[in-house]
Order: C-alpha cells, then sequence, then structure tokens
C-alpha cells in the first residue's frame, strides 16, 4: 500500500491543531484576565448565572473551566516555553523564510486555509507555525536521513510543491442578471461589498460573513467553474461583472488579496523534507515532555507529565 504524502498528511492534520490551540489558549487567557479584577468578590460566590432558582457562583464557573482547560492549557504554555529553551540550549533557530515556506504550503489547501483565518489571525498563525517548526527540528535533531532518500521523497511528490495562485475573494450571489447588475451598480456607487451581502445574497453560509468565501484558486475543487475562469482576469481591490453561475444564479466577485502561486525546488525543500521524514522514525512517546526534566520543570498538578 503506498505511503501517503507527508506534506498532504501535514496539511490535513496541522490546521485543525493550530485553530484548538489558538482558541483554547486565547480564551482561557481571556477567562483569567477577564477574573482577576474581579477574583476577591465575597470570596468567589458571585452569582454569574441563574437558571429558576439555582444560581452558578463565579468560584464553580472557575473550577469548572480549570477542570476541562486547565491541565492542556497549562502543559501547553509549559511545553511552548520548554521548547524555546531546547531550542536555545541545542543552537536550533527557526527563519522566517521557513514560516513562510509553511504557510505556502498550507495555502495549498485553499478552503481549510481559510478556515483557519476565520479563528486567528495571520501573525498568529505565524506565531504556532513557528513554534511548530522548532518543535519538529528540536525533536529530530539527532535523526539522519540519507540525502537520497530525501531527494526520492522530493521527486515522487513534486506536485505537492507546486502552490497555485490564490485569490481571497468576496462573493454576492443572486438569482437573476438584473438583480446582479443592480448590486454591481451598488457596489460601484460606493456601497459596502459586506453590508450588501448581508441584504442580497442567496448564498447564505458566505452572506453570513459578509460574502467572505476565505481563498480560493482556479482550479479548486467545488468552486464554481465560471466564477473559477472569471477570477483569473480580477486585479487586486476589483470587482467582476456579473458571471453567470452553473446553477443558473449570478455571482459578483471581488478579490481582496492575491497570492501569487510558487513552484518549490529540492534546494528550497530539502531541509523541510528531512524534518518530515525524520518525524516519521520517532516512537509516539517522543513529546515536548521528553525534556521536562532536563529543564527542571514543576507544575501545579505535582508529578511532571
Amino acid at each position: 500500500m503506498a505511503r501517503k504524502p507527508l506534506s498532504q498528511l501535514r496539511v490535513k492534520a496541522k490546521p485543525a491543531l493550530l485553530i484548538f490551540g489558538i482558541l483554547l489558549l486565547g480564551n482561557i487567557l481571556w477567562f483569567i484576565a477577564w477574573l482577576i479584577p474581579n477574583g476577591n468578590k465575597e470570596g468567589g460566590k458571585e452569582v454569574v448565572a441563574t437558571i429558576d432558582k439555582t444560581e452558578i457562583t463565579r468560584q464553580d464557573w472557575m473550577l469548572e473551566m480549570e477542570e476541562h482547560y486547565g491541565r492542556n492549557t497549562l502543559r501547553d504554555m509549559v511545553n511552548d516555553v520548554v521548547m524555546k529553551k531546547a531550542a536555545k540550549k541545542f543552537k536550533i533557530d527557526v527563519k522566517p523564510e521557513e514560516v513562510d515556506l509553511e504557510l505556502a504550503l498550507m495555502r495549498s489547501t485553499p478552503e481549510e486555509f481559510s478556515n483557519i483565518l476565520k479563528n486567528m489571525s495571520i501573525e498568529q498563525l505565524r506565531n504556532k507555525v513557528y513554534t511548530d517548526i522548532m518543535l519538529n527540528k528540536v525533536l529530530t535533531k539527532d535523526i539522519i536521513i540519507d540525502d537520497k532518500e530525501v531527494a526520492s521523497y522530493y521527486e515522487d511528490n513534486k506536485s505537492l510543491y507546486e502552490v497555485p495562485t490564490s485569490y481571497r475573494t468576496n462573493l454576492i450571489v443572486v438569482d437573476t442578471k438584473a438583480k446582479a447588475d443592480a448590486a454591481l451598480k451598488e457596489l460601484s456607487n460606493g456601497s459596502d461589498f459586506s453590508v450588501l451581502a448581508r441584504e442580497l445574497s442567496i448564498d447564505a453560509n458566505s452572506a453570513n460573513l459578509g460574502g467572505d468565501i476565505g481563498f480560493v484558486t482556479v482550479t479548486q475543487q467545488g468552486f464554481d467553474k465560471n466564477l473559477a475562469n472569471a477570477i483569473d482576469g480580477i486585479k487586486e481591490g476589483e470587482l467582476s461583472e456579473p458571471v453567470k453561475m452553473e446553477d443558473g444564479n449570478y455571482g459578483i466577485m471581488k478579490v481582496v488579496e492575491i497570492i501569487p502561486g510558487q513552484s518549490f525546488t529540492f534546494k528550497e525543500m530539502k531541509a523541510h523534507v528531512q524534518v518530515e521524514l525524520a518525524l516519521e522514525q520517532l516512537t509516539q512517546s517522543v513529546a515536548p515532555e521528553s525534556f521536562w526534566d532536563e529543564f527542571d520543570v514543576k507544575w501545579f498538578y505535582g508529578e511532571t507529565k
């Protein structure tokens, strides 16, 4: 049975982990910051919710949050510091170009990449990718991969390193040409695209987001072919003419951002592939916690790891 390409596995799995990590940490930090100014109110007995005559106090809430999220969130925070210390000790660094490459590869699946950006800023994503690359380098620092194996893998999976041009796009869908012409006229006269999308678009999913359909490519599966053909000629910040879609409706697009496609050479991908192949050789038990003893970690939950 053929092995599934490593980059494909990474692209599929990593976004979900990134989203979970950023959102979880963000929510917990917000929660803590919100609690601190009020933490002493009546010893935590302040009522934060009532159901009929049943009360939920601030203390109840804090304990429940800690029970569900406290251990994992603190573990993530400890691991982040441990990995930075390990990287410094072993003289491992992460260059901005490495983060750029990883983000470019993630954009090869535009729908998933768009979903990530609905939940975090690009800077948050860059920071998370930076930490992830650093972790992988630390964990694989003692594993040597033969250059021939790296070259062979690159050649076998070369198509994975051809990243198409992607377009961050807003879309309004209406059911007649007359409505599309009227909408385009309003937009040309200065109406806000997101407001008009919420008012007029019959595509409920994107309408709720002000017409934002995220990043798309001209070859993306599931993206209307007529829209794809039209988007290739639109410049950043411009509107399309009304486009008759495959289902008979009409779409108007606004291209918010264009990220040019990239083809990565073996030289550019070599270090990346080496780390990915090295990760395959790690046992399931290897994790950031493996370094806790080395950096004398002590935490709230007592026994480490």
